[in-house]
């Protein structure tokens, strides 16, 4: 069961979550959110990442690295350049 809290606005529009509600939102001091009227009298908070969800992979250490890998690659040359597909796939058949 969902409990109900009463909170008070205060002055520049500030509102203190209660711990029990913070717990219960996984919310972190530094953690971000959107708030939304979803109607009248209703205001709706959503815990945001900076990092949208569906580009998360590219932060993990694993990409990252790869990243970096990939730089350096390019920075000493270790590349290579095609002119067509065809040229690309005949390359890697050898």
């Amino acid at each position: 069961m969902k409990s109900r809290k009463t909170l008070t606005l205060r002055e520049h529009g500030q509102l203190t979550l209660p711990a029990d509600v913070r717990r219960a939102a996984r919310a972190k001091t530094g953690d971000l959110f959107t708030a939304e009227v979803a109607e009248p009298d209703v205001i709706v908070l959503r815990r945001r990442e900076l990092i949208d969800p569906s580009q998360a992979y590219f932060w993990t250490a694993e990409w990252q690295r790869g990243e970096r890998e990939a730089s350096e690659d390019i920075a000493k040359g270790r590349v290579k350049r095609f002119r067509s597909m065809k040229d690309l796939l005949g390359d890697l058949d050898r």
